[in-house]
């Protein structure tokens, strides 16, 4: 049987509690000189994180009453930051996901966020810092399994072309027997997006798990009103998470603000997630012709989506 803490225990649990919550600034009312309480801004950082909760799901990950969380989600939506769908799991449900408002919203107050931490480490030496999140690790494991690291999406650094090149080789190799001829293929394609890059009316979407890519999505122009969506993939310790979908819809959201009518695709019918994914945002195939390619007797589809 694990003896009961010790009072100085509880005391320096305590006083670490009060210290943080001061040196984080997380005792103002409404962090961030922003409009929002910490946990309406913790609820904004979670459905930006996530796709796919449920208000239950959201409340018991947060250890929320279902009561409070339910006004603010009703606040939310007021104000057009949030939308709800019905679960396709379950009808008694609605899925919650942040609007571009919501996201746009969301952004300066993590900006803030992140640059308080980082004023916060930048008094520390690279070893104290090491130390530091070292020591937070130990607090995390201690409490509790930790949760996988957010996945962000960003513009791509030096060296992520050549993982997307290299992870679609990969995984297309171990997944579908695709040969050498795919990952040339795909280097093709990168290299093409580098050479002819017009950051108006192209994109490249990467996604970072601490410094790690996740996933890729390309958006490039096809022809004047048409833009093509190249180079989806998501990692497999990413699957399951929505993240295919997210990579889908900043391509397309970058589709409509860059002007274009309409947004086409090609890809394979072994590609069932990705299919289901393209089928989600109303894509429609609209031709189907067999192929042989990459050592592999293949039936190659081109799905189009007016915008």
């Amino acid at each position: 049987m694990t003896p009961a803490p010790a009072d100085a225990e509880i005391h320096a649990v305590r006083r670490f509690s009060r210290f943080y919550t001061r040196r984080l600034g997380l005792l103002e009312e409404k962090p961030y000189d922003s409009a929002f309480t910490l946990t309406e801004t913790r609820v904004l950082y979670e459905l930006a994180q996530r796709e796919g909760w449920t208000a239950g799901e959201l409340g018991r990950a947060l250890g929320l009453d279902p009561g409070y969380l339910s006004r603010i989600l009703k606040r939310f939506a007021a104000k057009g930051l949030v939308t709800r769908a019905p679960s396709p799991a379950d009808g008694r449900a609605s899925v919650l996901a942040l609007t571009r408002a919501g996201r746009d919203t969301f952004a300066p107050l993590d900006a803030r966020s992140h640059d308080t931490v980082a004023a916060l480490l930048a008094d520390l030496a690279p070893g104290a810092r090491q130390d530091l999140v070292a020591a937070l690790g130990t607090v995390e494991r201690a409490f509790g399994p930790p949760s996988p690291a957010p996945i962000a999406i960003r513009d791509p650094r030096p060296g992520d072309l050549g993982t997307v090149v290299a992870r679609h080789g990969a995984l297309y190799a171990q997944e579908y027997g695709f040969d050498a001829s795919f990952e040339a293929l795909v280097a093709e394609i990168v290299a093409q997006f580098v050479k002819s890059f017009d950051p108006a009316r192209e994109r490249a979407f990467i996604a970072d798990r601490d410094g790690a890519v996740m996933g890729s999505a390309f958006l490039v122009r096809h022809d004047a009103a048409t833009a093509k969506i190249r180079l989806v993939y998501v990692e497999p310790s990413a699957r399951g998470s929505g993240l295919g979908k997210r990579l889908v819809g900043e391509c397309l959201d970058f589709a409509r603000s860059a002007g274009y009518r309409d947004v086409t695709l090609w890809t394979n019918d072994c590609l069932h997630a990705a299919r289901r994914v393209y089928e989600s945002f109303g894509f429609r195939r609209v031709e189907a012709k067999p192929h042989r390619s990459f050592g592999q007797d293949l039936v190659g589809e081109t799905w189009t989506l007016t915008l």
